[in-house]
């Protein structure tokens, strides 16, 4: 199938709201376990396209000497991360700024890690933005990125929106079946890292609806 891009930001608080009720709880642990098992003990980690910010508090939760801050392009996203992050009572750990995450505001290697779950089929030009991460990790810095994985044919993308939306509503299913859509090969994202210019990176087909890109975070020596 040919990608077909969706909007970049889902922003209106309908959107927001929709998106913060879904049920994307095992896939987020999943996310936030292996995050924690190839990151740093302690460090300064960016969550690009946090949303609501449920994966940094599932992680913070478990991981006390992370600093997190989570960026995203939608308000509404932010304001009930807001929300979820001061009900999880880890303000101190957890800091949500409004950032593009093609061009952010923070200096060269700022981070000792990088995460971000499902924002590259978001994003028309996905090169900036992996370019982006490059710049602002430090060089031997920990890579977790994990996002959508286009399926070959539309039979196939109907196959994994009924075995993963059943239960949705008809609005919902049209969002997981658009992302499906917009998503990446493992081909396209081997070439757009590479591009990057990120080396040392492990890229692989991690379910049947998911690519990863991963570094182990390593110290500088």
């Amino acid at each position: 199938m040919d990608r077909i891009l969706e909007p970049e930001v889902m922003d209106t608080w309908e959107e927001a709201e929709e998106y913060d009720s879904m049920d994307f709880l095992e896939v987020n642990q999943a996310f936030a376990k292996s995050s924690i098992e190839i990151g740093p003990k302690k460090g300064l980690v960016l969550d690009v396209g946090t949303g609501t910010a449920r994966i940094p508090i599932l992680i913070c939760q478990q991981q006390p000497e992370w600093q997190i801050i989570g960026i995203d392009l939608s308000k509404n996203m932010l304001t009930i991360g807001e929300r979820n992050i001061e009900k999880a009572q880890l303000q101190s750990q957890v800091k949500l700024e409004l950032v593009d995450a093609k061009k952010s505001p923070y200096s060269e290697h700022s981070f000792e890690m990088v995460i971000s779950n499902s924002i590259v089929h978001h994003l028309s030009e996905p090169l900036l933005f992996f370019q982006e991460v490059k710049r602002v990790l430090q060089p031997q810095g920990g890579i977790f990125i994990r996002d959508l994985l286009r399926p070959e044919t539309p039979e196939l993308k109907e196959e994994l929106v009924d075995k993963y939306a059943r239960d949705c509503n008809q609005h919902q299913q049209k969002l997981f079946r658009d992302s499906l859509q917009a998503a990446l090969t493992i081909v396209e994202v081997e070439k757009i890292v590479k591009d990057a210019g990120i080396k040392e990176v492990k890229i692989y087909q991690s379910s049947d609806r998911h690519w990863t890109v991963e570094r182990k975070w390593s110290k500088i020596e």
